[in-house]
């Protein structure tokens, strides 16, 4: 039973995290864990934050395990709440973005939350996810919007 505000967190966002523990992105990452809103999530997502997180570059910028890149991804997958894709949306130029827009639309997300600008700053396909009722925002606005409904 969803007891928050269910909302996709792009896999940049999440990346970001790790990379700087100190920026807007892991204030999400801790507003997740604080259970302040629930994640929508899809194998594809999952798939690809695993494979991000464990490049080389990543790794020595995170410094982070392994373990830690398994236990991250477990936490997402059992609390999530998990769509399967169909690939039936098709508003962005980037294939892989789209999966992002499918499992947001297919979970019935509030908030789309990314740092990607195929996705923040293209106007039509805003307007376009709206109509699914899907709200993209950037980081920032995400935390703004989470702080005034405290």
């Amino acid at each position: 039973m969803q007891k928050n505000l269910l909302v996709l967190i792009d896999t940049n966002v999440w990346v970001s995290a790790f990379i700087n523990r100190n920026g807007y992105p892991a204030k999400v990452k801790e507003a997740f864990v604080n259970h302040e809103f629930d994640i929508a999530i899809s194998p594809p997502l999952l798939q690809e934050l695993s494979d991000v997180l464990r490049r080389p570059r990543i790794i020595n910028l995170c410094k982070i395990t392994d373990e830690e890149v398994d236990l991250f991804i477990e936490i997402l997958a059992g609390t999530g709440h998990k769509v399967y894709l169909t690939n039936d949306i098709n508003l962005c130029r980037d294939d892989k973005d789209n999966m992002v827009l499918e499992t947001a639309v297919k979970s019935g997300a509030k908030y789309l939350v990314t740092r990607d600008d195929d996705i923040k700053r293209d106007p039509k396909l805003i307007e376009e996810m709206e109509r699914y009722g899907v709200k993209v925002l950037p980081v920032s606005k995400f935390l703004n919007m989470l702080s005034q409904s405290a």
